[in-house]
């Protein structure tokens, strides 16, 4: 089987080409490369330079290649930025989503994993009380959450009319490394944020600390790329050996970590004091987003491994040898 990865040369596509390749199947990469290192990935692997809307490009891709199935990582993830340029969002996250599907559809490639994520969900309500099921109510509170929402949605309708077969997986918070080369090297996440913060001089803003919850702090559900990565070649053989269906699963660990508690295990790994500035909350910033992922557990025969000890004593490895951009 071969699978074309969009996104593989990123932070997250990086560590699922290895898992993929580890699992016998054959892959090619798809990515412009802005987000992304050519040496994350085996030389031998097949690069497709070049942007999902792209559509010409897309669709060559496909008369290239014997493709098997499609993993679609390929994305904009920024919720702030997606706030301040919605139009753009919309035009990378879906029709670049788009521009893949047309592609699968014109060459009967019916095997679809997509990268989705907990933003879907937005702010539940009773997100303290109890954790999130995939059968939960999505609304969506930023653009970004609304083009992933949007991509489920599209994906969903190809399984009743193509007969595809969709497995789309809900992440929740990422962080980690397989291997100090494969770290994330963008400053986007708590985790990145507060070690590019406390190696330049500088304190971490905490935001909000009156949230009702053990510290005041958010809680969030952080699971380690690597049972990521894993998550996603079970999700492969899942629509490998599937009839059309559409399957969200949640990947998480199914449990929470204030902001504070993970400012807490920073400063016990990396040996270095941390007195986090507090300031305002954030508009839209839920109090807890924790996964149930029973379903993971039965549909995938997944579950997580590393705790967040290892995902953060992996990051701070890797953060202190970030590589340079190659591209």
């Amino acid at each position: 089987m071969a699978w074309l990865i969009t996104g593989g040369a990123g932070y997250i596509g990086a560590h699922v080409v290895q898992e993929t390749l580890a699992s016998g199947r054959d892959v090619i990469v798809l990515d412009d490369l802005s987000t992304g290192l050519k040496s994350r990935f085996p030389s031998d692997v097949p690069l497709i330079h070049t942007n999902v809307t792209n559509a010409d490009a897309v669709f060559s891709a496909f008369e290239d290649y014997s493709i098997d199935g499609v993993l679609h990582l390929a994305a904009r993830k920024q919720v702030g930025e997606s706030v301040e340029r919605p139009i753009y969002y919309w035009e990378e996250n879906v029709i670049g989503f788009f521009n893949v599907l047309t592609a699968m559809q014109a060459h009967q490639v019916k095997n679809l994993v997509f990268s989705s994520s907990a933003a879907v969900y937005g702010e539940p309500d009773n997100a303290l009380d109890t954790l999130i099921f995939e059968d939960d109510l999505c609304q969506p509170i930023n653009p970004y959450g609304a083009t992933k929402l949007a991509g489920e949605t599209l994906s969903q309708a190809l399984t009743k009319s193509d007969g595809f077969k969709v497995a789309a997986l809900r992440y929740f918070n990422v962080a980690g490394a397989a291997n100090p080369m494969l770290g994330d090297p963008f400053i986007l996440n708590l985790i990145p944020i507060v070690l590019d913060a406390i190696t330049n001089g500088r304190q971490p803003l905490v935001f909000g600390s009156d949230y009702p919850t053990s510290d005041g702090t958010c809680i969030r559900d952080y699971i380690h790329v690597q049972d990521l990565a894993q998550a996603h070649v079970a999700a492969m053989d899942l629509v490998e050996k599937s009839d059309s269906s559409f399957v969200p699963i949640n990947i998480g660990t199914g449990k929470g970590s204030t902001v504070l508690e993970v400012i807490d295990v920073i400063q016990e790994v990396t040996g270095i004091e941390i007195k986090p500035e507090i300031t305002p909350r954030r508009a839209g910033d839920p109090a807890a987003l924790v996964a149930d992922t029973s379903r993971a557990k039965v549909t995938l025969n997944w579950s997580s491994h590393y705790t967040l000890h290892d995902m953060i004593s992996s990051a701070w490895e890797a953060w202190q040898i970030r590589p340079v951009q190659d591209n």
